[in-house]
Protein backbone atom coordinates (compact mmCIF):
# COMPACT_ATOMS: atom_id res chain seq x y z
CA UNK A 1 0.00 0.00 0.00
CA UNK A 2 1.63 3.25 -0.84
CA UNK A 3 1.75 6.75 0.74
CA UNK A 4 -1.56 7.22 -1.21
CA UNK A 5 -3.83 5.23 0.79
CA UNK A 6 -2.27 7.00 3.98
CA UNK A 7 -5.12 8.82 5.60
CA UNK A 8 -7.92 5.47 4.56
CA UNK A 9 -5.35 3.40 5.90
CA UNK A 10 -5.64 5.25 9.30
CA UNK A 11 -9.02 6.07 9.16
CA UNK A 12 -10.30 1.93 8.63
CA UNK A 13 -7.63 1.29 11.90
CA UNK A 14 -8.94 4.14 13.98
CA UNK A 15 -12.63 3.05 13.36
CA UNK A 16 -11.00 -0.73 13.77
CA UNK A 17 -9.94 -0.01 17.45
CA UNK A 18 -13.29 1.89 18.10
CA UNK A 19 -14.93 -1.41 17.28
CA UNK A 20 -12.97 -2.96 19.95
CA UNK A 21 -13.77 -0.47 23.01
CA UNK A 22 -17.62 -1.23 22.35
CA UNK A 23 -18.83 -2.65 25.27
CA UNK A 24 -20.68 -5.97 24.65
CA UNK A 25 -24.33 -4.85 26.23
CA UNK A 26 -24.17 -1.63 23.64
CA UNK A 27 -25.23 -3.28 20.44
CA UNK A 28 -28.51 -2.91 20.51
CA UNK A 29 -28.35 0.44 21.67
CA UNK A 30 -29.02 3.85 19.92
CA UNK A 31 -26.69 4.47 17.19
CA UNK A 32 -28.02 6.90 14.65
CA UNK A 33 -30.94 7.74 14.03
CA UNK A 34 -33.64 4.68 12.92
CA UNK A 35 -30.12 2.19 13.92
CA UNK A 36 -29.15 0.80 16.66
CA UNK A 37 -25.67 0.68 17.38
CA UNK A 38 -24.93 -2.56 15.54
CA UNK A 39 -26.44 -1.26 12.32
CA UNK A 40 -24.47 2.13 12.47
CA UNK A 41 -20.94 -0.03 12.50
CA UNK A 42 -22.27 -2.43 10.50
CA UNK A 43 -23.20 1.21 7.82
CA UNK A 44 -19.62 2.22 8.77
CA UNK A 45 -17.57 -1.25 7.95
CA UNK A 46 -19.19 -0.76 4.36
CA UNK A 47 -16.59 1.76 3.47
CA UNK A 48 -14.43 -1.10 4.22
CA UNK A 49 -16.16 -3.41 1.98
CA UNK A 50 -17.26 -1.16 -0.84
CA UNK A 51 -13.27 -0.35 -1.63
CA UNK A 52 -12.74 -4.57 -2.05
CA UNK A 53 -15.50 -4.66 -4.16
CA UNK A 54 -14.87 -2.14 -6.45
CA UNK A 55 -11.78 -2.91 -6.85
CA UNK A 56 -13.21 -5.93 -9.01
CA UNK A 57 -14.66 -3.93 -11.16
CA UNK A 58 -13.99 -1.98 -14.37
CA UNK A 59 -15.76 0.93 -15.25
CA UNK A 60 -15.85 2.39 -19.13
CA UNK A 61 -15.62 6.05 -18.39
CA UNK A 62 -14.77 9.17 -16.03
CA UNK A 63 -18.17 10.13 -14.83
CA UNK A 64 -16.87 11.60 -11.18
CA UNK A 65 -13.25 13.48 -11.25
CA UNK A 66 -13.55 14.73 -7.43
CA UNK A 67 -14.34 13.75 -4.10
CA UNK A 68 -16.69 16.24 -3.42
CA UNK A 69 -18.06 15.39 -6.98
CA UNK A 70 -18.85 12.05 -5.39
CA UNK A 71 -21.58 13.90 -3.29
CA UNK A 72 -23.14 15.82 -5.82
CA UNK A 73 -23.71 12.47 -7.83
CA UNK A 74 -24.14 9.69 -5.71
CA UNK A 75 -26.83 10.53 -3.01
CA UNK A 76 -30.41 8.14 -2.49
CA UNK A 77 -32.36 11.61 -4.29
CA UNK A 78 -30.05 11.46 -7.22
CA UNK A 79 -30.23 7.58 -7.78
CA UNK A 80 -33.64 7.21 -7.19
CA UNK A 81 -32.82 5.08 -4.10
CA UNK A 82 -35.51 4.65 -1.40
CA UNK A 83 -34.12 5.82 1.62
CA UNK A 84 -35.45 2.89 3.80
CA UNK A 85 -33.27 1.22 1.69
CA UNK A 86 -30.89 2.72 2.73
CA UNK A 87 -31.77 2.01 6.27
CA UNK A 88 -31.72 -2.21 5.54
CA UNK A 89 -28.87 -1.65 4.23
CA UNK A 90 -26.63 -0.77 7.22
CA UNK A 91 -28.90 -3.23 9.24
CA UNK A 92 -28.21 -6.17 7.10
CA UNK A 93 -24.27 -4.89 7.48
CA UNK A 94 -24.85 -4.97 11.07
CA UNK A 95 -26.15 -8.37 11.09
CA UNK A 96 -23.00 -9.46 8.74
CA UNK A 97 -20.40 -8.70 11.34
CA UNK A 98 -21.86 -11.78 13.09
CA UNK A 99 -21.30 -12.68 16.65
CA UNK A 100 -17.68 -11.08 17.17
CA UNK A 101 -18.19 -8.06 15.12
CA UNK A 102 -14.54 -6.49 16.35
CA UNK A 103 -12.96 -9.59 15.09
CA UNK A 104 -15.01 -9.55 11.79
CA UNK A 105 -14.02 -5.21 11.50
CA UNK A 106 -10.34 -6.31 12.20
CA UNK A 107 -11.38 -9.21 9.06
CA UNK A 108 -12.32 -6.65 6.66
CA UNK A 109 -9.48 -4.09 7.25
CA UNK A 110 -7.01 -6.80 6.74
CA UNK A 111 -8.97 -7.57 3.63
CA UNK A 112 -9.36 -3.91 2.15
CA UNK A 113 -5.38 -3.28 2.76
CA UNK A 114 -4.59 -7.10 1.09
CA UNK A 115 -6.75 -5.96 -2.01
CA UNK A 116 -5.37 -2.01 -2.02
CA UNK A 117 -1.67 -3.95 -2.17
CA UNK A 118 0.22 -2.65 -5.35
CA UNK A 119 -3.16 -1.36 -6.58
CA UNK A 120 -2.64 1.62 -9.18
CA UNK A 121 -5.50 4.48 -9.99
CA UNK A 122 -7.61 2.60 -11.62
CA UNK A 123 -10.87 3.45 -13.07
CA UNK A 124 -13.70 1.71 -10.86
CA UNK A 125 -17.19 1.58 -11.31
CA UNK A 126 -19.52 2.44 -7.88
CA UNK A 127 -23.16 2.60 -7.08
CA UNK A 128 -25.22 4.12 -9.84
CA UNK A 129 -22.57 2.59 -12.04
CA UNK A 130 -20.70 5.40 -12.23
CA UNK A 131 -17.25 5.75 -13.14
CA UNK A 132 -14.19 7.04 -10.74
CA UNK A 133 -10.73 6.98 -9.95
CA UNK A 134 -9.87 4.58 -7.51
CA UNK A 135 -8.01 7.94 -5.91
CA UNK A 136 -11.10 10.08 -6.10
CA UNK A 137 -13.10 7.44 -4.14
CA UNK A 138 -11.07 6.71 -1.20
CA UNK A 139 -11.09 10.40 0.57
CA UNK A 140 -15.02 9.49 0.28
CA UNK A 141 -14.34 6.58 2.06
CA UNK A 142 -11.98 8.14 4.89
CA UNK A 143 -14.52 10.89 5.11
CA UNK A 144 -16.97 8.44 5.91
CA UNK A 145 -14.59 6.08 8.56
CA UNK A 146 -13.92 9.52 9.79
CA UNK A 147 -17.61 10.68 10.61
CA UNK A 148 -19.44 7.92 11.77
CA UNK A 149 -16.74 6.76 14.04
CA UNK A 150 -17.25 9.99 15.67
CA UNK A 151 -21.02 9.36 15.47
CA UNK A 152 -20.52 5.52 17.31
CA UNK A 153 -18.05 7.50 19.60
CA UNK A 154 -20.83 9.80 20.82
CA UNK A 155 -23.48 6.68 20.81
CA UNK A 156 -21.29 5.16 23.55
CA UNK A 157 -20.60 8.55 25.13
CA UNK A 158 -16.90 8.08 24.56
CA UNK A 159 -14.07 10.29 23.66
CA UNK A 160 -12.06 9.58 20.36
CA UNK A 161 -8.96 11.07 18.70
CA UNK A 162 -8.91 10.36 14.99
CA UNK A 163 -5.74 10.90 13.72
CA UNK A 164 -4.25 14.15 12.21
CA UNK A 165 -4.52 13.16 8.42
CA UNK A 166 -7.59 11.48 8.65
CA UNK A 167 -9.16 14.93 10.06
CA UNK A 168 -7.26 17.64 8.17
CA UNK A 169 -8.87 15.12 4.80
CA UNK A 170 -12.08 14.95 6.20
CA UNK A 171 -12.49 18.71 6.84
CA UNK A 172 -10.98 19.31 3.62
CA UNK A 173 -13.68 17.31 2.15
CA UNK A 174 -16.14 18.61 3.95
CA UNK A 175 -15.22 22.27 2.93
CA UNK A 176 -15.63 21.26 -0.28
CA UNK A 177 -18.83 19.93 -0.79
CA UNK A 178 -20.07 23.01 1.30
CA UNK A 179 -18.26 25.06 -1.68
CA UNK A 180 -20.14 22.81 -3.98
CA UNK A 181 -23.75 22.83 -2.74
CA UNK A 182 -23.74 26.94 -2.28
CA UNK A 183 -22.95 26.72 1.28
CA UNK A 184 -19.28 27.91 1.29
CA UNK A 185 -19.70 31.37 2.78
CA UNK A 186 -22.20 30.21 5.46
CA UNK A 187 -19.25 27.55 6.33
CA UNK A 188 -16.18 30.07 6.43
CA UNK A 189 -18.24 32.56 8.76
CA UNK A 190 -18.99 29.89 10.98
CA UNK A 191 -15.66 28.60 10.98
CA UNK A 192 -14.08 32.06 12.05
CA UNK A 193 -16.44 32.83 14.23
CA UNK A 194 -18.52 35.33 13.00
CA UNK A 195 -21.82 33.50 12.81
CA UNK A 196 -23.28 30.13 13.53
CA UNK A 197 -25.05 27.45 11.46
CA UNK A 198 -28.46 26.52 11.94
CA UNK A 199 -29.49 23.61 13.85
CA UNK A 200 -29.26 20.23 11.76
CA UNK A 201 -27.00 21.45 8.90
CA UNK A 202 -25.04 19.17 6.90
CA UNK A 203 -22.92 19.62 4.04
CA UNK A 204 -23.92 16.16 3.36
Amino acid sequence: MTATFAPYASAARSFAELVHRIPADAWDGPGLGDWDLRSLVGHTSRSLVTVSTYLQTTAEREDVTSPHGYYERVTAAALGIDPEAVLERGRQAGRDLGDDPADAVDGLVERVFRDLDGVDDRLIEVIGGLGIRLYTYLPTRTFELAVHSLDIAGALGISLELPDDVLADAVALASRIAVASGHGPAVLLALTGRTGLPPSFSVV
